[in-house]
C-alpha cells in the first residue's frame, strides 16, 4: 500500500475509520466480526487507525484494545476528545481543559496504551477559546500522554489561531466529490502551515459507491437519516 506523511508518522495512504464498528450506520457488527476486520486491516497494510471517545461512547476504543492491542506497534493510533456523553447520557461538545484531560485519561485506560499518537479535538466548543483547548492538548504532549495533536471540522481562521498556540499535525474534515467545503480555505491553510489534511468519508458516506440507492432503506438509527442531503430532492 502507498504511504503518506502524517506529521512525524509514515502511514498507509488509506486509513481505517473505526466509527461504524460501534455505531452510526445502522446495526454494527458483532465484536468478533469487528475484531477480525481490524486484524485483517493490519494484515493488509493499514497503519492508520482512527477512533474517538465518542464512538459507541467509549466502546470503540475498548474494541481496539480487545482486538489489536497486542499489535500496537503496527499502527498509528488516532483518537479524539471534546465530544462525549455527559452525565445525563446525552452527546455534548465540551472543550474545557479539565474535561479534555479527563477524556484523555479515560481513553488511555480503555485503549490500554501509554500514549495516543494523534489526538484530535473532535469539535471546537465555541464557548471556550480555541487557544485554551489547544493549550490543554499541548500540556498532554508535555506529560507524554499524547504525541501530536489535531483538529476536526474547523475553519481556516480557527486553525490559524490554534496553530499559533501549538503546532497542529492534522486537520480532519469530511471531503469527497460531494461535500467539498475544505476547498474554500482550509486546504490552502494546511498547505501554508504544513499541516496534513485527513479526509473522512471520501466516498460520501456510501453515496459514491452506487450501493445506496434509496435512503428510505436505511435503518431507523442510521445517522444519515438526519442529514438533509440524504433526504428528498437533495439526494436525487
Amino acid at each position: 500500500m502507498q504511504t503518506r506523511q502524517l506529521g512525524p508518522f509514515t502511514v498507509s495512504s488509506q486509513g481505517l475509520g473505526c466509527m461504524n464498528l460501534s455505531h452510526a450506520y445502522g446495526t454494527p457488527p458483532s465484536t468478533e466480526e469487528a475484531g477480525r476486520l481490524l486484524n485483517l486491516a493490519l494484515d493488509l497494510g493499514y497503519t492508520h487507525l482512527d477512533t474517538a471517545a465518542l464512538y459507541g461512547f467509549g466502546a470503540n476504543e475498548t474494541l481496539l484494545e480487545n482486538s489489536i492491542r497486542h499489535r500496537r506497534d503496527e499502527y498509528v493510533l488516532a483518537s479524539k476528545c471534546g465530544m462525549f456523553k455527559n452525565a445525563a447520557g446525552v452527546r455534548e461538545i465540551d472543550g474545557r481543559p479539565e474535561i479534555l484531560k479527563q477524556t484523555c485519561e479515560d481513553s488511555l485506560r480503555r485503549l490500554q496504551t501509554d500514549v495516543i499518537d494523534l489526538y484530535y479535538l473532535h469539535r471546537w466548543d465555541k464557548r471556550i477559546p480555541i487557544e485554551e483547548s489547544v493549550g490543554a492538548l499541548a500540556e498532554l504532549i508535555a506529560e507524554g500522554k499524547v504525541k501530536t495533536i489535531g483538529l476536526s471540522e474547523v475553519s481556516a481562521v480557527t486553525l490559524r489561531k490554534a496553530h499559533s498556540v501549538h503546532p497542529i499535525t492534522a486537520v480532519q474534515s469530511e471531503y469527497s466529490l460531494w461535500p467539498r467545503n475544505p476547498e474554500i480555505a482550509v486546504l490552502d491553510a494546511c498547505r501554508e502551515l504544513d499541516i496534513a489534511f485527513v479526509a473522512f468519508s471520501p466516498l460520501a458516506r456510501a453515496y459514491l459507491t452506487g450501493t445506496l440507492t434509496d435512503p428510505a432503506d436505511l435503518e431507523a438509527k442510521d445517522l444519515r437519516r438526519n442529514m438533509p442531503r440524504f433526504q428528498g430532492d437533495l439526494y436525487t
